[in-house]
């Protein structure tokens, strides 16, 4: 018997369905390399730091009006829904965008770019 995969996955920007063409999560764990002055010349250890959820997106851009104010989202939740039936959906709590710009693609195809970054991640 074959094993399925998670194929493509839905994203709500709270209860509301957003069409994006890409997402990228890293999990930013906030250690930091200690440098000393040693006879090795190498890195001693590390600092345990803040950790984050930095995440880019790439959305569509509909036409009739309800495009998503990207530059003005603090405190969101974002929930990764997989198409696969048995699942489990990813919420990352707390977003905020940093950035957001749009571009044109050679598939004319007017984009949007966000990069923010979330607080928490939540397997539900």
């Amino acid at each position: 018997m074959s094993t399925e995969y998670v194929g493509s996955v839905i994203l709500y920007l709270g209860a509301n369905e957003v069409e994006v063409t890409k997402i990228d999560v890293k999990d930013n764990t906030g250690k930091k390399p200690v440098k000393t002055m040693n006879r090795t010349r190498r890195v001693k250890g590390f600092t345990r730091g803040v950790g984050q959820y930095d995440i880019t997106i790439t959305a569509v851009v509909p036409t009739d009006g309800t495009a998503v104010e990207w530059a003005k989202i603090d405190d969101a939740k974002i929930s990764l829904v997989p198409d696969v039936k048995g699942a489990r959906a990813t919420s990352y709590l707390g977003f905020c965008a940093q950035e957001a710009g749009e571009s044109y693609t050679v598939d004319n195809e007017l984009v949007i770019d966000v990069t923010g970054f979330a607080t928490r991640k939540v397997i539900e």
